[in-house]
């Protein structure tokens, strides 16, 4: 039997409504099957901010002056078949400022720095509540498809009331249905072509880096070292 591995990330500290909706995901996703699941609480587990030191930008991601927090986290994510992020929508800047932090740690992921294959073969699930959720839920997609994540997948909670319990029964059980029906589908859903937004993005990277970026580059030296003017990693 194929043990799935699965990182789950909770972008607030409050047990509350994202929590709650995030549970009914998770749970149902680790009864499909033989799922191994590893949970991340922001911001317990990434404490420090960003510091915006751009060291991983050329490839020194172990000098990460919060490197003790982010390199367990960089590890997961590489190593894991899926990924569930989670955040409640914040009016300031849609999700909240430990997710936006986790994905400022990781951002060296992205196709024009140092695209890694691994991304390529995951999927990924966004789970947001509040009035705005889906606001909070369309820039971690990109962010993730940007990556070069295979499939990102979304469901967004409107409460439109300060509790889950507070919802009406219809309301609320038409959301825990909807989870627990999301989770099914994402635990049987096979890897697929990337969609064609990353290829698009792949190409496009692949040409600005070889003709404007240069030799000598830290990106152009990884995308050399990992084939990828000459093959796609997907």
């Amino acid at each position: 039997m194929t043990t799935h591995k699965r990182n789950s990330f909770h972008g607030s500290p409050r047990k509350g409504n994202t929590y709650h909706a995030t549970r009914l995901f998770v749970d149902e996703l680790c009864n499909c099957g033989d799922v191994h699941l590893t949970e991340f609480f922001l911001p317990t587990d990434l404490p420090e901010f960003c510091t915006g030191c751009t060291l991983c930008f050329g490839g020194r991601q172990t000098d990460c002056p919060n490197a003790q927090y982010s390199a367990p986290i960089l590890q997961a994510i590489l190593h894991a078949d899926a990924l569930v992020l989670a955040t409640p929508h914040y009016g300031a800047c849609d999700m909240s400022a430990a997710m936006k932090n986790l994905l400022d740690h990781i951002d060296f992921l992205v196709l024009n720095i140092s695209p890694n294959e691994e991304m390529f073969g995951k999927k990924a699930f966004v789970i947001t509540t509040g009035a705005g959720s889906g606001f909070a839920a369309k820039p971690i997609a990109k962010y993730l498809r940007h990556c070069g994540v295979n499939r990102v997948y979304t469901y967004s909670v409107r409460l439109f009331t300060d509790k889950w319990g507070n919802m009406s029964a219809a309301r609320r059980t038409r959301h825990e249905k909807a989870l627990k029906l999301a989770a099914r589908r994402f635990y049987h859903t096979k890897r697929k072509r990337p969609q064609l937004s990353t290829i698009t993005y792949f190409y496009i990277t692949r040409i600005i880096i070889r003709r404007f970026v240069g030799v000598g580059s830290y990106p152009c030296e990884l995308w050399k070292q990992r084939g990828y003017f000459k093959k796609r990693p997907f």
